[in-house]
């Protein structure tokens, strides 16, 4: 098995890894997927990469056609219309791996295509978007953890992706239980993105206040009830990102800073869901979703009284 088409959808921060470790490498063969204003602003101007500016082959899904690969990379709260690209662009031997944060978007992207399509992925990368474009460390990357839901072993499309990325300089490493491992950053997600989002500080807090461990703490827990009411083992306690700036910004506040919407409803607002279709109270997920929802409100303006 070889992978020779592939399809980006979202050339973002993460989208810009792929971008720029497989657009040189496969040509007119990997098409970053857009339509309308954005077609047109990508096609014109291309996107600044750690300083550098690529120039990719990007299409409408019906354009592109059917695909060998099809990486998601689009934001949460527009995994809905991609989902209408994937749907033209899957046939019958297609790989779609999702390398959004959240456990939901392999859910939905099923319900549409058939679970049989995906590889299930965690995506670990430290990069920023700014006015010059996005920055990140090719060096200091982690990459793309994925497996397979249903087995440990590497399957021929599992070695495939690997030989794909392995050509292009993309990081992969491959984990007998994705799924553990997809639920272990979500509880990360949850437990430390959003607490420094709505103090604005640095993730160096973790470290330096009580109050704030505690918080993350909390959250980590309702995690873990939840994960384990859906018979998935995380570590039971908070664990801290190590190696990291203490000034460091994560995406939520990265979001908050910039004045842009975040993703607070694949984190916290997923979490409330399925706290009570478990019948598991989340109090903490429940306040810090609201608190970020509030935060954009100030931001978008509701509030100038």
């Amino acid at each position: 098995m070889k992978i020779e088409k592939v399809a980006l959808i979202g050339a973002g921060a993460v989208g810009a890894y792929f971008i720029w470790g497989l657009s040189e490498k496969l040509g007119e063969d990997f098409s970053v997927i857009a339509d309308g204003e954005r077609k047109e602003r990508l096609e014109r101007e291309g996107l600044t990469i750690n300083g550098r500016r690529y120039h990719m082959h990007v299409a409408r899904a019906e354009e592109a056609g059917i695909q060998d690969l099809i990486l998601v990379c689009t934001k949460y709260d527009a995994l809905g219309a991609a989902i209408e690209g994937i749907k033209k662009m899957t046939g019958k031997s297609t790989i779609i791996l999702s390398l959004l944060n959240g456990v939901d978007s392999e859910r939905r992207i099923a319900e549409a295509v058939g679970e049989e399509r995906l590889l299930y992925a965690v995506m670990r990368i430290a990069s920023t978007r700014n006015e010059a474009g996005i920055e990140f460390s090719p060096e200091e990357t982690a990459g793309v953890f994925f497996g397979e839901k249903d087995t440990n072993k590497p399957t021929e499309r599992v070695k495939a992706v690997e030989e794909l990325f392995a050509a292009g300089g993309i990081r992969s490493v491959f984990v007998e239980n994705i799924i553990s491992d997809m639920w272990n950053k979500y509880a990360s997600n949850i437990s430390q993105n959003l607490p420094q989002a709505i103090l604005g500080v640095g993730c160096g807090a973790y470290q330096d206040s009580e109050h704030v461990f505690f918080i993350a703490s909390a959250l980590w827990r309702e995690v873990d009830a939840v994960a384990k009411a859906r018979g998935i083992s995380i570590a039971p306690e908070f664990i801290p990102f190590k190696g990291v700036e203490k000034k460091a910004r994560y995406s939520t506040l990265q979001d908050i800073d910039a004045g842009r919407h975040t993703e607070i409803e694949m984190f916290a607002g997923e979490m409330v869901r399925m706290g009570k279709e478990a019948g598991i109270p989340v109090p903490f997920c429940e306040y810090t979703y609201h608190t970020i929802r509030a935060i954009e409100e100030r931001n978008d303006g509701k509030f100038e009284y």
